[in-house]
């Protein structure tokens, strides 16, 4: 089991009376090598999961455990630097983290503070570079000479850099353009299925990662109101809009065509093409059966 949390809460300030609970008795299981989407209106508590994962936060209520790690509430934590290191956290528009004078710098900054030797990190760099998609003769230039596209692909790849088991990012599309957004989707999909990490992915676009996560959750007023597979969330899509999150268009195609076909047991074709391909093959099925009775 790659997490699990155990009737987690967390409260800001909880010994203040300006107190706020984020989180509210949450549990949570994911697998190890599995890629999980997470939604939920603004203030429902995703960031602060998040947070609680690498042990940036720590539970006021309840047990986190991940991977070897377990953080109990009231109880002093173990040393958390493996711990950071096995569990590479992206916040929102990491690229502002970058500091460096060459990306190289960047990229090696991580694993040196770990312990690994010049040599190792440099090697790191070059190889979490090439996860990322771009090309090593970029490690010589300043960030700032980097297209956007380019400087996200790269702050995720300082955090690629430390080799974590699990990688956890947080909107990490926001600000891109829907093509960039699309090969950074395609990106994180490959270093799940091909390398075998753990991806936990905040997003507010579901229907851009619909077709590639495992797992789903569902985050409403710091509580998890759902939690299975693209399956079991197409089926429970008509409460989304009472979670603050709309539909997303695909699921909404989909739902039209079960109840015209009756396709309520086949896994849904939620990306553009399998939806296209599948009312193709629905159309021929169709014009057939007109073609035998006339």
């Amino acid at each position: 089991m790659a997490l699990q949390l155990e009737q987690v809460s967390y409260t800001y300030d909880a010994r203040s009376l300006l107190r706020q609970t984020a989180l509210n008795d949450v549990n949570l299981e994911l697998a190890e090598g599995g890629l999980t989407g997470i939604a939920g209106a603004s203030g429902s508590g995703k960031s602060t999961l998040l947070q609680l994962l690498n042990g940036i936060l720590l539970p006021t209520e309840g047990t986190v455990r991940v991977l070897d790690v377990t953080l109990t509430a009231g109880r002093k934590p173990p040393k958390l630097a493996s711990l950071r290191r096995r569990v590479g956290l992206v916040f929102q528009f990491p690229e502002q983290q970058l500091f460096a004078a060459t990306l190289e710098e960047d990229l090696i900054f991580g694993p040196l503070n770990f312990g690994a030797s010049p040599e190792d990190a440099a090697g790191r760099a070059r190889k979490a570079l090439e996860q990322m998609g771009l090309e090593e003769a970029l490690l010589s230039r300043h960030p700032l000479q980097l297209s956007g596209g380019q400087r996200r692909k790269a702050a995720i790849a300082s955090v690629l850099a430390m080799d974590p088991d699990i990688l956890v990012l947080d909107e990490p599309g926001a600000t891109l353009d829907q093509v960039s957004r699309m090969e950074l989707t395609l990106l994180l999909h490959r270093l799940c299925r091909e390398e075998g990490k753990t991806v936990i992915i905040v997003t507010h676009r579901l229907d851009e990662l619909l077709p590639y996560a495992d797992r789903w959750m569902i985050m409403h007023e710091g509580r998890a109101v759902f939690q299975g597979t693209t399956r079991g969330l197409v089926d429970e899509a008509r409460q989304l809009p009472g979670y603050g999150l709309s539909v997303p268009q695909p699921i909404q195609y989909w739902l039209e065509l079960e109840e015209v076909y009756g396709l309520q047991t086949e896994e849904p074709c939620l990306s553009p093409s399998a939806l296209a391909e599948r009312l193709t093959q629905l159309a021929s099925a169709e014009a057939k059966k007109e073609r035998a009775y006339a």
